[in-house]
């Protein structure tokens, strides 16, 4: 990666680590939707989140609609700013979508600093400023914290999968 580009990706994350979307958790919980929150703490390195979704459907092609997605925590910038683009990636998305996108991220963190194939990236957003994160193991579990919250949050609204293995992320 040249050093411009990392420059640009290190800002990405600060700028949404100092303007989180998405934070502050949703009280209203409208009727008609699914509901969903996941507790995630990173024993590592004392980062936590509250994550909820709200979700509505089915939608076209039968799918709930992540309608809201708000979280409160606490952590580093890259925690941080991580929930806030998942927050900007998921938020009007079906279930389906947003594990995609989950699943992709994951993979971006396993890249070892590599990247993916630039369809991949370009699904991600912001999200592909996370690609350096993914060259130290330590802050990868900084970056996964609030797609593990989404995941287990899905799986309590009844719109995910829950054969999922959670402890993956959270060792």
């Amino acid at each position: 990666m040249t050093n411009q580009l990392e420059q640009l990706y290190q800002q990405v994350i600060l700028d949404h680590a100092r303007s989180a979307h998405g934070r502050g958790l949703a009280v209203a919980e409208a009727v008609g939707h699914a509901h969903g929150q996941s507790h995630q703490v990173n024993p590592t390195c004392g980062d936590e989140v509250t994550l909820r979704v709200s979700l509505s459907g089915p939608g076209p092609g039968g799918a709930a609609t992540l309608e809201q997605v708000s979280w409160d925590g606490q952590g580093c910038s890259i925690s941080q700013a991580s929930l806030s683009v998942l927050t900007d990636l998921v938020t009007g998305r079906s279930a389906e979508e947003a594990e995609q996108l989950g699943e992709t991220f994951r993979a971006l963190m396993a890249s070892q600093g590599k990247g993916l194939d630039e369809s991949l990236e370009e699904a991600l957003g912001d999200a592909t400023a996370f690609t350096g994160v993914s060259q130290f193991p330590a802050r990868i579990k900084c970056a996964l914290l609030g797609w593990a919250a989404l995941r287990d949050a899905l799986a309590k609204a009844g719109a995910a999968s829950a054969t999922q293995d959670l402890s993956q992320e959270e060792s």
